[in-house]
């Protein structure tokens, strides 16, 4: 039977760190070792991980830089960041950089494990994912994520907008079909104007086209 384990890129450049860390991890999953951010950011763009853990102090790249990267780069794989204990400032550089969680050394490997089945628990509950130009859409868990991997929280009905949207991104849609298939009948068409305004205030101008005279559509890639 092949091997379904989840993969996991480690990013350690510490060899005494890593090797037990490494040993523990291979436990549950199939691991990634790389020692330098550089290299972490080009096994991180050619191949495919269900989750990461990622040193803040890093040659070549730091942790931050390198989230930063592959958020930059719409990867939305969650990722865990190692930090030294008490550097608040780089915890918090971490997570504003697009990680998900972190953890500070020295850590409880049975801890690691824990928060790694978290993160993974919560990317896999938000299930299907859409494009929207830069943007990744998860109408799911009513949010949209940012180029730099930036949650963006959304209402309800501004998810179930979108997603009307996107499920026919090509298509220019009359705010009567909208009205129609997103609100009820008690609401205006000024009702869709007021949605648009309400979710490109959150997000981008460009998350939704306007076409003159015939309505809109999901935001197109430039």
């Amino acid at each position: 039977m092949a091997d379904t384990r989840a993969r996991l890129l480690y990013v350690e450049d510490d060899a005494d760190i890593a090797e037990m860390t490494v040993e523990v991890l291979s436990e549950a999953y199939d691991v990634d070792h790389v020692a330098d951010g550089a290299a972490a950011l080009r096994r991180a763009l050619d191949e495919r991980y269900d989750v990461m853990v990622v040193d803040r102090r890093l040659p070549g790249m730091d942790g931050a830089s390198l989230v930063e990267a592959i958020r930059t780069a719409r990867i939305t794989t969650p990722v865990l960041m190692l930090t030294a204990l008490g550097a608040v400032p780089d915890r918090v550089e971490g997570l504003d950089a697009g990680a998900n969680d972190y953890l500070t050394k020295p850590f409880d490997f049975d801890e690691l494990l824990a928060r790694l089945r978290a993160l993974r628990r919560g990317f896999q509950a938000e299930g299907r994912r859409r494009a929207i130009g830069e943007w990744v859409f998860v109408p799911d868990s009513w949010a949209l994520y940012a180029p730099n991997g930036l949650r963006v929280a959304l209402t309800a009905t501004e998810a179930a907008f979108l997603e009307f949207l996107s499920a026919s991104p090509e298509r220019v849609f009359s705010r009567e079909e909208i009205l129609r298939a997103v609100f009820g009948s008690a609401d205006g068409v000024g009702t869709v104007d007021t949605y648009v305004h309400y979710i490109r205030r959150k997000t981008t101008t460009d998350m939704i086209d306007t076409v003159r005279g015939r309505g809109y559509r999901a935001g197109m890639p430039a």
